[in-house]
């Protein structure tokens, strides 16, 4: 089976790519942004499965979905996620995605989805599709204020400060004070640890 992985966390796509390619047999793609993923199905497609992550530079959450369709022809896509909210699986399937993987999956669970999905059925975890209305939120989500995650979520995506600053309408220096306070509360030396912290936390 051959599948394009792209995502930006370099521990993610490694460990996936990995797994897929040792225990599945699969020949596995990488990009590190959709402007790159793209090229890629261009130079080297169809792939049987193309694996997106969702706050990966260029997706803008699902907006980069329709556009890997159409480089896809319509074949297989399907969302990569560190935090799965039922609401975003369903907008995904909805805007055409094959399937919505948290990066929390196991890797066995992992695998088992990615041959499901290439067999043409798709794939959300059944407990994403169940109200999650009542999920705790996330304990380090807790420490941050609503604007924080914004900002975090600006890190994540690889955003510059002044790109966070023109997407939430703020002035570039408040976007600094609140990347230092985001260091300061993720225990993080820089904003690149801070992006991986919440990561690897599984909030973006």
């Amino acid at each position: 089976m051959r599948i394009l992985l792209a995502d930006d966390h370099d521990l993610v796509r490694e460990t996936i790519s990995a797994y897929l390619q040792s225990e599945g047999g699969a020949e596995v793609s990488l990009a590190t942004d959709l402007s790159e993923a793209l090229e890629k199905i261009r130079e080297s497609g169809p792939f049987d499965l193309v694996l997106l992550d969702y706050n990966m530079p260029g997706m803008f959450g699902l907006d980069g979905l329709p556009r890997a369709l159409e480089a896809h022809g319509g074949k297989g896509v399907a969302i990569l996620s560190g935090t799965a909210p039922s609401r975003t699986a369903q907008e995904a399937l909805e805007a055409g995605a094959i399937g919505y993987l948290p990066k929390t999956l196991s890797a066995q669970t992992m695998l088992n989805a990615v041959r499901f999905m290439i067999t043409g059925e798709t794939y959300v975890p059944a407990s994403l599709m169940r109200d999650d209305a009542a999920a705790p939120e996330h304990p380090m989500a807790q420490l941050l204020s609503p604007r924080e995650n914004e900002v975090l979520s600006g890190l994540c995506r690889g955003l510059s400060n002044k790109e966070i600053a023109r997407e939430l309408a703020l002035q570039e220096v408040t976007i600094k004070l609140h990347v230092r306070t985001l260091c300061r509360k993720l225990d993080a030396k820089n904003r690149t640890q801070a992006a991986m912290a919440a990561k690897e936390a599984g909030l973006f």
